[in-house]
């Protein structure tokens, strides 16, 4: 009987910042110990970045000291040198999100899964304008990495950290996930499958989007908002807007979802991706978080006054 991780021979890895560069790295290294041919990883990036793996690999330190130089088959910026992936893992932040999926579109097939591994909520709809082949799964992912420098990624390790959630593609609703579970267990990459990723998606939209808008507003690390009387009822105002969108939506969450992720994080003593960008004057996803929760808040009569109020200083 053939094992259903078999069938992913080719994996692609589309951008190749903090997510793609932690999942990425994992694949490519451990490809190399399984010694295995049949497995091809490929990543697509740019820059100094991609110099820098093509030169010397790519560095993964994490912050319990680990240090892995994951070495992938091929490394470009041109998808013409890259084979049709059986699977994909699209790690670029949402304003790249159309361009990329135009420059690889004709290079995937009806089988090629994939699995983006970005913020936000509707994520697959924004992939689904654009692309109406292949399997599409809805996912979230957690993680706490960024480029420290060109070649080199750092994650924060702890017990929670370099996860993610996927579900099925409403347009394949009898899509076997046997065969990514299969995968990313032999890859040993924790992972979870849920049939509705939805409420998975939304828990993963309130701490993101909360952390996001108000680490930024306030200049404050994650723990740092927890610990502020004054930001950690900031925060959690903001987390009360986007549930009761979710609740609007019909969309069920846990009843403890507020505490848990407090808990979570109150020792985590880093920024957020979206601080970062905004300290450095850099695009970011602002409308991803802020021009969401507005937006969606006005379709469903939704009052979201916390979220503008932060929101319309950091555009």
């Amino acid at each position: 009987m053939t094992n259903m991780s078999e069938k992913i021979k080719n994996i692609l890895v589309c951008g190749l910042g903090g997510v793609g560069g932690y999942f990425g790295g994992k694949v490519a290294h451990k490809i190399a110990q399984l010694n295995e041919e049949k497995y091809k990883i490929y990543f697509l990036a740019r820059g100094l970045h991609l110099e820098e793996i093509k030169k010397n690999g790519l560095k993964l330190n994490s912050s319990n000291g680990e240090e892995l130089v994951c070495k992938p088959t091929l490394a470009s910026d041109n998808i013409n040198e890259i084979p049709t992936p059986d699977l994909c893992l699209i790690c670029v932040k949402v304003y790249d999100l159309d361009d990329l999926i135009k420059l690889i579109k004709e290079k995937l097939s009806d089988r090629t899964i994939i699995i983006p591994l970005m913020n936000g909520v509707d994520i697959y709809d924004r992939i689904r304008k654009i692309l109406k082949k292949s399997i599409v799964l809805p996912s979230c992912v957690y993680i706490l990495s960024h480029i420290e420098k060109p070649g080199f990624i750092t994650a924060f390790q702890s017990e929670t950290a370099g996860y993610f959630y996927s579900g099925l593609d409403p347009k394949h609703p009898n899509f076997n996930a046997k065969i990514i579970i299969n995968f990313f267990e032999k890859m040993e990459i924790i992972f979870h499958w849920r049939d509705d990723p939805y409420p998975a998606l939304w828990e993963k939209f309130v701490l993101v989007a909360a952390f996001a808008l108000v680490t930024a507003d306030t200049g404050k690390t994650m723990s740092g908002v927890i610990h502020d009387k004054v930001s950690s009822i900031t925060l959690k105002k903001v987390m009360g807007e986007i549930i009761l969108i979710a609740e609007r939506k019909g969309i069920k969450l846990s009843d403890n979802l507020i505490e848990d992720i407090f808990d979570l994080l109150k020792d985590v003593d880093g920024k957020t991706s979206y601080q970062r960008d905004v300290e450095k004057g850099k695009i970011n996803e602002g409308d991803l978080f802020g021009g969401t929760i507005i937006r969606m808040g006005k379709e469903l009569g939704v009052p979201t006054p916390t979220t503008a109020s932060i929101y319309k200083i950091k555009k």
